[in-house]
């Protein structure tokens, strides 16, 4: 596992928007696994800048989302196919069609046990863009997590509902359920970046850099990858042990 420590969240959205983009260069086929929430908005800022001054060329890459909620249809405005279109896909030159968000509505059982299908027609993920709850949880696999799980339905804890509830008018709207990848479809990539940044997620960060593999910390089971950076900032990192730390 590779750590690095910046001083803030725009620098990890630099650090890590530069890592997609040299990908993308040097293979316009790629297939990402991207997340969605506060942590990877300045990634997909920086990817929006990039194209915009240097013409990066998006239009053959594929994308999967981890998650969606269940009850939500793709143009609900707190849905993740909504967050991803406004908040990158509408700004690049990507073809909408090779960009995959599970779907929360209709048959989304069905749909959910064809999504490791479908990425592994694409030739599997190449690097999975992952955020981290402040309990750990990954994509929506929620503690205790399980391991062996794959793309299917997941109830949320409330303390996930909370923290997602500023999104909403209320913690009442928050749906209790989503479509996520699971800790396998995650383990699957071929590289896995993680980023996190406040001191809310310090004890996350904690447990995932030096705690054991447990699955009531969902994130520990990265620790079984041979592939992933840890992007953190500076309050992030602060529960950490000092040693071999280095500020970016």
């Amino acid at each position: 596992m590779k750590l690095i420590v910046v001083e803030d969240k725009n620098t990890i959205g630099k650090v890590v928007g530069q890592i997609f983009i040299n990908i993308v260069q040097q293979n316009p086929t790629a297939v990402f696994g991207l997340a969605t929430g506060s942590s990877p908005e300045p990634v997909y800022q920086y990817l929006i800048a990039d194209y915009q001054k240097n013409n990066t060329d998006w239009k053959k890459v594929i994308t999967f989302n981890l998650d969606e909620y269940v009850g939500l249809e793709p143009t609900h405005p707190q849905s993740y196919r909504y967050f991803m279109n406004k908040k990158l896909f509408n700004q690049l030159n990507i073809n909408k069609d090779n960009t995959h968000v599970p779907i929360g509505t209709g048959d989304y059982v069905a749909a959910a046990k064809q999504y490791d299908t479908l990425i592994a027609k694409a030739g599997g993920i190449d690097v999975q863009l992952l955020g981290v709850g402040t309990n750990g949880h990954v994509g929506f696999n929620e503690p205790p997590a399980d391991f062996t799980s794959l793309t299917g339905v997941v109830n949320l804890v409330e303390s996930t509902i909370q923290a997602n509830a500023r999104f909403f008018a209320s913690s009442a709207e928050v749906p209790q359920q989503a479509v996520s990848m699971g800790i396998k479809s995650i383990l699957n990539a071929k590289k896995i970046i993680l980023m996190a940044n406040g001191s809310n997620k310090a004890q996350a960060i904690k447990q995932l850099v030096e705690g054991e593999i447990n699955n009531l910390w969902p994130c520990t089971a990265l620790q079984m990858h041979h592939d992933v950076t840890v992007v953190i900032d500076r309050t992030a990192a602060g529960l950490l042990q000092s040693r071999g730390i280095n500020i970016s």
